[in-house]
């Protein structure tokens, strides 16, 4: 643990460290049971034994103490508790650690109920997976981004943006927009620049668009926080929106985004146009989810 770390973040891993180790049965990690155990689930040195640790280690740790501990022996740690993928995230929050094994992003393990939501929103709503492909979409999102989501054509959010001229074209005010894109999307995949296929995605765009060889090279950092977007689409002018985004409880790669109406009164005509009620089964997706 940091040396930062209150005495309440200490105690609360300390606490849940001894209690999934109290959870543990020595069968459960191939240990001999043994005859005689005064404590229940495994013991310490057990547990030390299991991810190369000292048991001193594991007794200051559940002391409290303020102990220092590297993201490789808790993630050590976190496969030796048989840890799920949110009771290890919480394992390295309480540390204040970055996780060094953070499970891959797999596009196709999202549940298709999750996907399926867009079906019910009357907004232009979409899902973008951690690359930015977008995974679903409803009628709406497909009538308002064209050249994106309407047709055949690479549906990855970035690609669309800074390499079809029609993006251009669509989002108004396009160099701002996609300047703070750039800035949004190095924040979002921080904790993967270790991904081989994501390295290789963000060298395909730097050398495909000069554009963004350019925004990327500044360094820009910015949370995907929503806001005013704007639109000149080739049917109906110009369309103003407010865009929310949510990160999804079940599928922490997954992000939800949905366009609401703009409260200036002479946007709403268009907007009104554009968004229709929700028709279940209308969403339409990509048959695969690559990239390139």
């Amino acid at each position: 643990m940091a040396s930062t770390s209150s005495l309440a973040q200490r105690r609360a891993f300390g606490d849940f460290v001894r209690a999934r180790r109290e959870k543990l049965t020595p069968a459960a990690v191939g240990l001999p049971t043994g005859t005689r155990r005064r404590t229940p689930g495994l013991r310490r040195e057990e547990l030390a034994q299991l991810c190369g640790l000292s048991t001193t280690w594991f007794t200051w740790i559940e002391q409290g103490r303020d102990v220092s501990v590297s993201p490789h022996a808790l993630a050590r740690l976190s496969d030796a508790l048989r840890l799920g993928r949110t009771e290890r995230a919480y394992l390295f929050d309480l540390a204040g650690k970055r996780d060094p094994h953070q499970q891959r992003y797999e596009t196709d393990t999202v549940a298709p109920a999750v996907l399926a939501c867009v079906d019910t929103i009357g907004r232009p709503a979409y899902m973008l997976d951690y690359r930015w492909t977008a995974r679903s979409w409803n009628a709406a999102a497909a009538k308002l981004f064209v050249g994106w989501l309407d047709g055949e054509q690479d549906r990855n959010l970035m690609r669309f943006t800074f390499c079809q001229p029609s993006a251009r074209s669509l989002i108004y005010d396009w160099e701002t927009r996609a300047r703070r894109l750039a800035g949004e999307f190095r924040a979002a995949c921080s904790a993967r620049f270790d991904d081989p296929e994501l390295r290789t995605f963000i060298a395909g765009l730097r050398q495909d668009s000069r554009e963004f060889g350019q925004f990327w090279d500044q360094h820009g950092v910015l949370g995907r926080e929503g806001g005013e977007r704007t639109f000149n689409h080739p049917t109906d002018g110009f369309l103003r929106y407010e865009q929310v985004t949510f990160n999804l409880a079940s599928e922490p790669d997954v992000k939800l985004t949905m366009l609401m109406p703009s409260t200036d009164a002479e946007s709403n005509t268009a907007v009104r146009h554009i968004a229709r009620p929700a028709t279940p089964g209308r969403a339409r997706r990509p048959a695969d989810s690559r990239t390139d």
